[in-house]
C-alpha cells in the first residue's frame, strides 16, 4: 500500500523509510509540502491535523507523526511544544543546551519520547499507533548520531548513553521504532 508522508524532516522521513523497509507500506515522500497549523493540544490531535490535510491536498492515504519529549517534573516546557521550543535558536544543540539550563540542578529527571502515527487512509478508515521510551534527561549533551533531543535523553537500561550514542539501539527501541511495529503487525493482517 502506498502511502504519503506528511513530514518534511529529512531526519524522520530517512529513520521511517527504514523503520518501514520490510513491511507492506510504501512510505513515499509528500510531492510538495504544504502548512498545517499544529495548534492541538495532543500529539494524537496535531498528528492527525497533519495527515487530514495532506489527504485532502493530494488524495492519498497519508501517514503523520507526531512526537516529542515530555518531562513529567517540568510540564510547562517540551511535550507537544517541542520543536517549537526555544524558537530564538536555529539548531538542536542550542537547544538541547537551553534544556539543559532551563531544568538546572532539578532532580527529577525523567522523561520519555512519544509518538503518534495517523495512517489516515480515508475519511472513514484512520488509524493511531503509539510509542514510548522511557528513561531520563542528562546533564551534559553526549554523543553526535542522532537528531533533536537525542544527545541529551537517556534511555532506561543503557548505563548512561544518550540516544545519539547508540544509533543501532533507536532504530529498534525507539519511540518511531514502537509506534511503526504497532502499525506493522496491524497492516500485516489489513
Amino acid at each position: 500500500m502506498k502511502i504519503t508522508l506528511t513530514s518534511s524532516n529529512a531526519h524522520k522521513a530517512e529513520e521511517l523509510a527504514e523503520l518501514f523497509k520490510n513491511s507492506t507500506l510504501d512510505i513515499v515522500p509528500a510531492p510538495k509540502k504544504i502548512e498545517v497549523i499544529e495548534d492541538g493540544k495532543t500529539f494524537q490531535e496535531n498528528a492527525y491535523k497533519k495527515a487530514e490535510a495532506y489527504y485532502q491536498e493530494f488524495k492519498t492515504p497519508t501517514l503523520a507523526d507526531d512526537s516529542g519529549l515530555v518531562i513529567p517534573a517540568r510540564t510547562d516546557i517540551l511535550g507537544v511544544q517541542s520543536a517549537r521550543y526555544a524558537p530564538e535558536f536555529d539548531d538542536y544543540q542550542q537547544k538541547n543546551q537551553a534544556l539543559l539550563k532551563d531544568l538546572g540542578d532539578l532532580t527529577d529527571r525523567a522523561a520519555y519520547f512519544v509518538c503518534y502515527f495517523c495512517f489516515y487512509l480515508k475519511p472513514e478508515e484512520i488509524y493511531f499507533f503509539e510509542g514510548r521510551v522511557h528513561g531520563e534527561i542528562a546533564t551534559e549533551a553526549r554523543g553526535d548520531q542522532g537528531f533533536g533531543y537525542d544527545p541529551v535523553f537517556l534511555p532506561d537500561g543503557l548505563e548512561g548513553k544518550s540516544l545519539a550514542e547508540v544509533p543501532e539501539w533507536k532504530m529498534i527501541n525507539s519511540h518511531r521504532a514502537k509506534a511503526a511495529k504497532e502499525a506493522e503487525k496491524f497492516f500485516q493482517n489489513y
